[in-house]
């Protein structure tokens, strides 16, 4: 592995390991046991429940630490039994603590709001209030605590252990690459999509088709297993009393209906804007629209070389320190403490991401890097979410659990600086900076299209997952039908992915329902972010700075209210956002003629 984890632990199942996982155990047991001890919180035992409240909190610094170690080690080695019999059986550490936080709701349920109202403001609380109303709210959706006990127990062997399989035969599943000049590789499923992004769409085109040939192997288990996930989760809204499948969704995105049916409906009166550039994307290629495995092809430049790790980790760095000098420093301290696993092994699961320590406040990033532009996107990607957490470093845990349609901000504004970054670079080429802009403009079509398609395409399988198993031929039919609803006529005839419903890993994540909208939330918000940074420039980033700090001390509207000045529950504000697209757009076509003369 490239990463340094010794931080963590010294070693995988050595003492100091062993010995935190029994401790962990034992507080578990201890604290779950005075928490059922206690009646729910009165004026007479607030001392008591304080108590618990704070043991809990260094709980699950102390969860996220183990968490965060296993999820490293089982990702860059989804082959080493040893790691996933570890990971399986931190799942049950996860059910104990679901069994403690139902004796916390339990506390919070039926108090009156003089008492609850009292309680937060205890200067030991006092700085999560936010926390501590989510979870009182959260509580009004639970069953009995004996029910939820028991909810918590199946889980481990149930829900999420569906959630475990497909990353355990999406870690090991490989694919047959038959390549435009007769050759032919077995290459693991991670590096599927950095070949889907080739200049060659005949290398696209195999990579895609190898790959669905795949998923079609295992496609019932699939089948199996989203059925099994989503039908789990139906259940159990139904004994809680939800009476939407959206209503979890939301209340773990921290967002009010409102504010997605505006964010969604911006989207509708806009789409000839992604439309446009998908348009654009197929007349480069020579297209009669866009297949599927061409949303992430660049452009056709002759001079397009692969970037080596050196080269994309340097580049990123030059574009943070030139625009935000703070973010380039943490960048580097990444790379100097070794935070990052990067190559290309077999046995990695497909993917990328952050992760992080609650206990140390230190950072870990995941990817699979294969030379490309987009890869290096990623890392700044993924190191936006590292440094959003550098910057609560100081917030307490109990402030510091912040959802997801804020976290995506972050990334997506790091994004953004890298691209500023190219553009202004003097010693980038326009072949360079073309690539560049497409990029933005490219990953602007995938959120207000691609993500559309997924959230959608939930949606219509929980509706559907009501009245029965949805089976395997009924789930590629649906994702093929959403993603004609979506792209329309820009998406070419034979070009839909049937198996994107078993490809994408979003859909198996056990913990976090709809996880897609969120990624255009943040994309959007985090445009109408960095258009403020580049009218006020330095003086923005006080701002924010402090609207990441405070992403886990309230709402997402209450956030960019409190920070920003803006409703988010007005359609106005993601329309603006949107139309940033125009720009870049404007942009490309300008430099179109430049670097292909003979496409103009």
């Amino acid at each position: 592995m490239d990463w340094d984890l010794t931080s963590y632990f010294p070693a995988f199942n050595g003492p100091d390991m062993q010995q935190f996982k029994k401790k962990l155990q034992s507080d578990l047991s201890d604290l779950r046991q005075q928490a059922a001890d206690l009646t729910p919180l009165d004026t007479n035992n607030a001392d008591a429940w304080q108590a618990i409240f704070l043991a809990c909190e260094g709980l699950a610094d102390r969860l996220s630490h183990l968490g965060s170690y296993l999820g490293c080690l089982s990702s860059a080695d989804a082959r080493n039994e040893d790691y996933a019999r570890e990971e399986a059986a931190f799942a049950l550490f996860e059910a104990e603590s679901e069994k403690l936080d139902v004796e916390l709701l339990r506390a919070l349920k039926d108090t009156s709001d003089e008492i609850f109202t009292a309680f937060t403001q205890r200067p030991k609380l006092a700085d999560c209030e936010h926390f501590l109303r989510r979870q009182r709210e959260d509580a009004q959706r639970t069953m009995n605590p004996e029910q939820e006990m028991l909810s918590a127990d199946l889980g481990v062997n149930g829900l999420h252990a569906w959630g475990r399989l497909y990353d355990s035969i999406s870690g090991k599943l490989e694919f047959d690459m038959q390549y435009p000049d007769g050759r032919s590789e077995r290459r693991p499923i991670s590096q599927r999509r950095a070949l889907m992004e080739d200049s060659d769409r005949g290398v696209r085109k195999a990579a895609f088709d190898g790959g669905n040939r795949a998923w079609a192997g295992m496609e019932d288990v699939a089948g199996a297993a989203l059925n099994a996930i989503s039908g789990t989760r139906l259940t159990l809204n139904k004994h809680r009393g939800v009476e939407h499948f959206l209503d979890v969704a939301l209340f773990q995105a921290s967002i009010s209906r409102k504010t997605i049916d505006a964010m969604f409906a911006a989207i509708n009166e806009q789409i000839e804007l992604p439309r446009r550039i998908l348009t654009l994307k197929a007349h480069l290629l020579g297209t009669e629209g866009i297949a599927w495995y061409d949303l992430g092809a660049p452009l056709p430049l002759a001079d397009q070389d692969p970037l080596c790790w050196t080269e994309g980790k340097d580049l990123v760095a030059r574009s943070f320190s030139a625009a935000y000098p703070l973010l380039g420093e943490f960048l580097n301290q990444t790379y100097e403490r070794e935070w990052i696993d990067y190559a290309p092994r077999t046995g990695k699961r497909p993917g990328a991401f952050c992760t992080g320590s609650l206990l140390s406040r230190e950072s870990r990033v995941y990817m699979t890097y294969n030379n490309t532009l987009g890869d290096v996107r990623t890392l700044a990607h993924e190191i936006g979410h590292a440094f959003h957490s550098y910057i609560m470093r100081d917030v307490r845990t109990y402030a510091h659990f912040y959802p997801m349609t804020l976290a995506e901000s972050a990334s997506t504004f790091a994004e953004m600086i890298l691209t500023e970054g190219i553009l202004a670079d003097p010693s980038f080429s326009p072949a360079q900076k073309a690539s560049a802009l497409d990029q933005e403009v490219g990953h602007g079509a995938i959120f207000l299209m691609d993500i559309p398609v997924r959230y959608q395409f939930e949606k219509k399988l929980y509706e559907e997952r009501a009245d029965g198993e949805v089976g395997v031929s009924r789930l590629k039919q649906l994702m093929v039908e959403t993603q004609r609803e979506v792209f329309g006529d820009t998406l070419e005839v034979g070009g839909e992915d049937p198996y994107f419903w078993a490809s994408k890993l979003h859909f198996y994540i056990s913990g976090t329902t709809f996880y897609n909208f969120p990624y255009t939330f943040g994309f959007l918000l985090s445009r109408g972010l960095f258009s403020m940074f580049k009218q006020e420039g330095a003086d923005f980033l006080p701002r924010y700075e402090e609207f990441l700090r405070l992403t886990g001390s309230d709402t997402a509207e209450g956030v960019a209210k409190r920070t920003l000045g803006r409703d988010l529950e007005d359609t106005a504000f993601w329309t603006e956002a949107i139309q940033t697209l125009e720009q870049p757009l404007a942009a490309l076509e300008k430099i179109l003629p430049e670097v292909l003369p003979d496409n103009a």
